[in-house]
């Protein structure tokens, strides 16, 4: 059985790792972006990145002061769990104090704040299931700059694929500068409103150095890249060559008579982490 202090431990060890060091997918693109700016304003934004990004991983300490709302994706593919939640829970009060995390998670009306980063339904716990014997659990910290950025259209689906694009480059050049490029465009195309939603959000957990399986998918990436890259906001909306370091696509099938079209931004600091846990107790972290 995988026990709850497992469970909890765990997650300390996922919150710390996403707080503190970025996905390599996202450090490279960050330096590849570095060495082809040739402007010294957006160069000298994308130094301080990437120095901020080192001093994290040297001292421990978050690379950001907006440690993020706390959203989680569990996989199982074994059900010998006690008190899986209990312990993420635990787990997210635990990284709090002693990583430490700022508290973010507050009533959405009242705006208390217990302090915890942990509230109703927060943190957030997304279920999958999976084939192998393990149970693998994701932390997705998202900071509040790029998510407010987040947008949903139901355009009609008469527009088609333009008025996909026309949709996802109008949010790109509202966002500007608020959500602290260069950024990564989640896009869920179809379902309903709320699935594409989630398969925006979703889309994020990707690398984006991993190129989509539908080859029309991935074609679409590439042109929306290019077209956010040639908006000229740049880092920081400073001005500069990147804009956008990847853009990844999730589709649903949607109703005959709707095309839900939904981006969520990510900031550079792409925070995220994954852990499997075996039945026997053993922990793998994943890059």
């Amino acid at each position: 059985m995988v026990s709850e202090e497992l469970i909890r431990a765990t997650t300390v060890q996922l919150l710390k790792r996403a707080s503190t060091e970025l996905p390599g997918d996202v450090k490279e693109a960050l330096n590849d972006a570095y060495e082809r700016e040739e402007e010294n304003i957006p160069k000298m934004q994308l130094r301080a990145i990437l120095d901020n990004i080192t001093a994290s991983e040297e001292s421990g300490l978050p690379m950001c002061q907006d440690t993020g709302l706390l959203i989680f994706y569990v996989s199982l593919g074994i059900d010998d769990v006690k008190n899986l939640e209990d312990g993420i829970i635990k787990g997210v009060m635990d990284a709090t104090e002693t990583i430490p995390l700022r508290p973010n998670a507050v009533d959405p009306l009242t705006r208390e704040n217990p302090g915890t980063n942990v509230g109703e339904r927060i943190p957030f716990i997304n279920y999958r299931r999976n084939d192998g014997e393990y149970i693998e659990i994701t932390a997705f910290p998202k900071g509040a700059g790029s998510e407010n950025m987040s947008a949903l259209a139901m355009i009609p689906p008469s527009q088609g694929i333009r008025g996909i694009k026309e949709f996802v480059l109008k949010t790109v050049l509202d966002a500007k500068g608020k959500p602290c490029p260069p950024i990564i465009i989640g896009l869920g195309i179809g379902g309903s409103a709320d699935i594409s939603m989630k398969l925006a959000k979703e889309a994020l957990l990707r690398p984006i150095d991993k190129i989509h399986s539908d080859e029309s998918i991935s074609e679409l990436e590439t042109i929306l890249l290019d077209a956010f890259n040639e908006t000229g906001i740049g880092p920081m909306g400073m001005g500069g060559r990147t804009t956008v370091l990847g853009v990844n696509i999730e589709k649903a099938y949607c109703h005959t008579a709707s095309l839900p079209v939904a981006v969520n931004i990510q900031c550079w600091a792409a925070r995220r982490a994954s852990a499997r846990i075996y039945s026997d107790g053993r922990v793998e972290h994943l890059k």
